[in-house]
């Protein structure tokens, strides 16, 4: 059984208990506070691109539906011939943005799949698009 003798360890010990019922409270109001990302589509497949043909790009359309601003924190694909681009700025709630991937098929015949994984301040904090298809030799 627990026994508090002093005035200074029964501060300490409400202190402490305050502390607990607050602490959830205030992780959960921030939880709120936060913005969401949802895109239109996650995977898109270019089909059939020639190799001399250049760079082909396609636009990953996203709207925040939290209720705080989106931020994207980045942006990373998995090799160079993929190059994502994606807003600097922050996106209010309800507000749309675009995550642009341009995939160079230049000295890579064949099939290819590349994903990019997109990381924010929201809800899913971290999702991946995924880009594929096939590169006609030249």
């Amino acid at each position: 059984m627990l026994t508090i003798k002093s005035r200074s360890e029964r501060f300490l010990f409400l202190l402490f208990l305050g502390l607990m019922l607050i602490l959830p409270m205030t992780l959960f109001a921030n939880e709120k506070e936060k913005g969401g990302i949802k895109f239109n589509e996650t995977t898109y497949d270019f089909g059939i691109i020639n190799e001399d043909g250049g760079p082909v790009t396609h636009e990953f359309r996203f709207e925040n539906t939290g209720k705080g601003v989106l931020v994207i924190n980045s942006a990373k694909a998995e090799c160079g011939c993929t190059k994502p681009e994606y807003p600097q700025k922050g996106i209010e709630p309800g507000k749309s943005g675009v995550i642009k991937v341009t995939y160079n098929p230049l000295g890579r015949p064949g099939g290819f799949t590349k994903v990019v994984t997109v990381r924010t301040n929201g809800i899913p904090s971290k999702v991946n698009l995924k880009i594929r298809g096939t590169v006609n030799p030249k």
